[in-house]
């Protein structure tokens, strides 16, 4: 009875399970339609909703981390060791905000805050983006590759959104990472393809000082790259620079159409707020004076005061413009930097060299060089010549030339170098002929093999000869040059490089792009004249110092004078409208005697001399040019010796 009992129950409860399990069925189909529903508007929301209200900075103190071979203090990102930046970063954050401009000097990181805002827009608000560098090789890519590629690998907030280029699935290259919402494009400035290629809401320029006037025949690269966000209503513009030349930088005038703010921090005496500012230095005992109160106080005791910025125009806010100089930067030190401006006085002082310098203002200030190379006038030149008694005066130690290519002559420059890089002219000459027949150029050859001679007998050769190959008769230099290479002849081919105020050295490089093989030497020229006109100027025998003979016998007569000071530096406007300094010719005068300064210049710093040992070498009565006897087979070792010659 039980058990029939225990199996009317056991068919009870299996019954009411199947009503049980039906209605919890139904309940989970109606639930899936509920949740599935629920989902899609969840995402839908997602979709339109604005971004965490996260800043650029704050996103970087969670999720940035700093790589080791890429930062000197690699690992979490910590905006308050440099609290500078912080306004700098959020102000990407600003919707009323479109531009941010940052005129800096180096070792303040501008770079890592670049970096801060393609990683904010990659992890938080994705957007495309468009990078531009100076070059697309070696620049672009060297961005990409050492900079950016270790910022995503890193930080793991990056990493698992944006694919190694190195899979084969990811899609990615060196130069255009993707990740959900948007890319990173990175480009240079000289690439027309990579500026116009596709439509970006984020455009962040680096170095625009050191951009081309045009990219290619296309314009202005920094007009071509913001035209890139147009359609964007929510754009931002980012140009981040160490400033150039005076009235021909970019980066200032970027910089004077914004805000104008400077980084101020409070007086530890009187408290109130000012830059820092390398006019208020006190070199003797390593402080900077209070512009208010005059009290001296230290590096420490600046830096430990909560600093702001300061906009000269607070009203311009839809574009905001920073400047920083190296003195408020937590990775240098005032000491490091008193001492690079000492050395770079020294240098201007000591050789007439005012590359040291114009780099100290550039870089380590952060402001415009302005260029004082206006040479000295007609008259002081031509009133300087002297009798020097000799070819060669007492003090020259070592013989440079140089050879200025025309159709119908050779124009030929020798000159004599003593210590500090004080220099004589020792002979100018025109050397006429047809320069389509060889026997011109082999006349050329016995020439720059003659001697010069002391008024104690002892006699000089040329040293090294730096020959323009950019001008006339091209192919004639170039098959002269590798006959002189073959016979191990110091004389070098140089073609003239202009950027104006783009800060190209005088010597820029070597190349062999020519169908003779042959070395040319790559100038600077505009760096050579400043260097040239900032000599003439010195009024003072002694270091720079240029000397010119009266005999003329030597060549030195009104019209070669009047050509060492030919030109002038001035502004010019150029077609797209952008501003650069030039150096121009004066009306009425040849300006060759500049030019071979210029190569005379270059060659004496190729040839690096070591002044100490030519001196003894010279009161020991010996020529160190020429060769012993038995030493006549070998061949001169030709180019730039590397710890100065010893002859």
């Amino acid at each position: 009875m039980k058990r029939s009992v225990n199996g009317k129950q056991k068919f009870k409860r299996v019954a009411d399970n199947d009503v049980d399990q039906a209605a919890v069925q139904k309940r989970h189909r109606t639930g899936d339609v509920e949740f599935k529903t629920l989902k899609l508007f969840r995402e839908l929301a997602k979709a339109v909703s604005p971004p965490p209200l996260l800043t650029v900075s704050q996103w970087a103190d969670r999720y940035r981390r700093l790589s080791a071979e890429s930062a000197a203090e690699p690992g979490q990102w910590n905006t308050d060791r440099a609290p500078y930046q912080r306004e700098i970063m959020d102000s990407v954050n600003d919707p009323l905000v479109e531009d941010i401009v940052i005129m800096s000097s180096a070792q303040v990181g501008k770079t890592e805050l670049l970096l801060n805002i393609i990683g904010y827009y990659i992890d938080y608000d994705p957007a495309p983006m468009l990078v531009v560098q100076p070059t697309l090789k070696p620049m672009a890519e060297d961005f990409s590759k050492d900079r950016l590629a270790p910022m995503i690998r890193d930080s793991p907030a990056l990493a698992g959104k944006v694919s190694d280029a190195k899979a084969k699935t990811s899609g990615n290259t060196i130069l255009h990472k993707i990740f959900p919402g948007g890319h990173v494009t990175i480009t240079g400035a000289n690439s027309p393809s990579g500026l116009a290629s596709r439509p970006v809401r984020i455009v962040l320029m680096d170095e625009v000082d050191r951009y081309p006037l045009t990219a290619g025949t296309e314009g202005n690269p920094v007009k071509l790259a913001e035209k890139r966000a147009t359609t964007f209503w929510n754009k931002k513009k980012i140009k981040v620079s160490t400033p150039t030349v005076k009235n021909a930088s970019p980066i200032e005038d970027e910089f004077q159409s914004g805000t104008m703010e400077e980084w101020c921090v409070p007086c530890p005496c009187c408290g109130r707020y000012q830059p820092y500012e390398w006019t208020r230095m006190v070199l003797a005992d390593v402080t900077m004076e209070c512009k208010y109160c005059g009290e001296h106080i230290s590096e420490t005791d600046w830096k430990q005061g909560d600093g702001k910025w300061i906009a000269a125009h607070p009203e311009r806010r839809r574009k905001r413009s920073f400047h920083l100089n190296e003195l408020a930067s937590p990775w240098s030190h005032w000491p490091e930097i008193i001492q690079e401006w000492r050395e770079a006085n020294r240098a201007k002082k000591e050789d007439g060299n005012i590359n040291k310098l114009k780099v100290f203002i550039n870089t380590v200030l952060g402001e415009t060089w302005e260029d004082r190379g206006k040479g000295a006038d007609d008259d002081s030149l031509l009133s300087r010549r002297e009798q020097y008694g000799a070819e060669i005066p007492e003090g020259v130690l070592i013989l440079t030339a140089s050879v200025d290519v025309q159709d119908d002559r050779f124009e030929i420059e020798v000159v004599g170098w003593g210590r500090g890089y004080e220099s004589w002219g020792i002979w100018y000459e025109k050397l006429y002929g047809d320069l389509d027949r060889e026997e011109t150029w082999d006349e050329l050859e016995i020439w720059l093999d003659r001697e010069f001679h002391f008024a104690s007998g002892l006699s000089l050769l040329i040293a090294g000869t730096c020959i323009d190959t950019g001008g006339h008769k091209t192919t004639e230099c170039y098959k002269f040059l590798k006959r002189m290479e073959k016979k191990g002849k110091r004389i070098i081919g140089i073609k003239g490089f202009g950027r104006s105020g783009q800060g190209i050295p005088l010597l820029h490089g070597m190349s062999k792009n020519n169908e003779y093989k042959v070395r040319i030497a790559i100038l600077g020229v505009d760096s050579g004249k400043e260097i040239v006109m900032t000599r003439l100027a010195i009024t003072e025998a002694g270091p720079g110092y240029c000397h010119f003979p009266i005999n003329a016998r030597c060549g030195y007569d009104e019209a070669v004078i009047k050509g060492f000071n030919s030109e002038q530096r001035v502004p010019e406007t150029v077609k797209n409208g952008s501003t650069v300094m030039k150096w121009k010719k004066k009306s009425g005068v040849r300006n060759e005697p500049l030019d071979l300064r210029v190569y005379n210049t270059a060659a004496v710093e190729m040839l690096q001399p070591n002044f100490d040992v030519l001196e003894k070498k010279i009161k020991a009565g010996i020529n160190y040019m020429k060769k012993p006897r038995w030493d006549s087979r070998k061949k001169r070792r030709t180019g730039v010796v590397s710890h100065g010659v010893e002859l």
